[in-house]
């Protein structure tokens, strides 16, 4: 089988210093494999670390086991863009870090709130818009809240561990502080703290539930399991085998461009009604920011990959809004 000559640009400062100008590669190879060919040509032990980017936008090639001529500008120019990314850890590990932080800051704060918050009330009081719980119990808000976020993010683990497949397999280790400070700081740290005050919204709500706290609790079902139906879907659209990225259909695609972060939204809004929490609300509110960015390129990805095959969307996560 005919293969194909490319031009190899290093972009590296440091590393790659035995790299070739040009490299053989075979017509079917996948960008993983010409991570491996780059490598071994390099004397670099872990493929992982070569970045391989488009010689016209200079955006790194993220999904490795696409075709390696499926991408133009690639073949074209006959030439590949590497880099030496450093020390690497793969994508599944970062996720299961990162959803780590609030599974083990709500039960910290849990057990330590009744030594915690009766030291730091006094001090507090006079700024607070109401008064502390007096029966030193969990509300019935707090005790939803806790299972909610706990629900949420075992789910998210699970899926990461056994369901989730990543177009990159790794990213640069330094990364991962990074990437968990926001649900470390924000969904487990500050979200714990505030919720499991004797002092805060969850913990002056009423005992008896209403219908808007029922309402909430449904919102989070059906957003928790239709999330769940996309990303099974999702990891299922390539068949074992194919390479070829699909324009995903149904499940809420026809409607905006990542259903999944739609559901996520309207899970976390069932848990703000339930929870009264600021601190969740504003997670969200941040989450919400970083989602439609990721949609936005997701949907630029689409749009000029499938051109006329894809049907555009104007909303990439929440219908009219974003």
């Amino acid at each position: 089988m005919a293969g194909l000559t490319l031009k190899v640009t290093n972009r590296s400062r440091k590393g790659l210093k035995g790299l070739p100008s040009t490299i053989e590669v075979p017509e079917d190879a996948t960008v993983d494999d010409a991570k491996k060919i780059v490598a071994r040509a390099a004397n670099v032990s872990d493929h992982y670390r070569i970045g391989i980017f488009d010689p016209v936008s200079k955006k790194t090639i993220k999904d490795r086991n696409s075709l390696l001529k499926s991408h133009a500008e690639v073949v074209k120019r006959g030439e590949l863009l590497v880099k030496d990314l450093g020390l690497q850890i793969g994508w599944r590990l970062v996720y299961v870090i990162e959803y780590l932080g609030p599974l083990l800051f709500h039960p910290l704060f849990l057990s330590v709130r009744h030594t915690l918050y009766p030291a730091v009330y006094p001090y507090l009081k006079t700024y607070l818009p109401y008064t502390a719980r007096a029966d030193p119990s969990l509300s019935f808000a707090q005790q939803a809240a806790f299972g909610m976020v706990m629900a949420h993010f075992v789910k998210r683990e699970l899926e990461t561990m056994f369901l989730h497949k990543f177009s990159a397999a790794t990213m640069p280790f330094a990364y991962i502080f990074r990437n968990s400070v926001f649900y470390w700081a924000m969904a487990g740290f500050l979200g714990a703290l505030e919720i499991y005050a004797p002092f805060s919204p969850a913990a002056v709500a009423p005992d008896a539930p209403s219908p808007l706290t029922y309402f909430g609790f449904f919102l989070f079902a059906v957003g928790e399991i239709l999330n769940f139906d996309v990303h099974w879907y999702l990891a299922h659209l390539r068949k074992p085998g194919e390479t070829d990225r699909k324009i995903p259909r149904g499940h809420g695609f026809g409607i905006v461009t990542c259903p999944n972060y739609m559901y996520e939204i309207i899970a976390w809004i069932g848990i703000i009604i339930v929870t009264r929490s600021p601190s969740l609300f504003a997670f969200i509110c941040v989450g919400s920011y970083y989602m439609y960015t990721w949609g936005w390129g997701k949907e630029k990805t689409y749009r000029k990959q499938f051109g006329d095959k894809y049907k555009k969307k104007r909303s990439v996560m929440l219908p009219g809004l974003l």
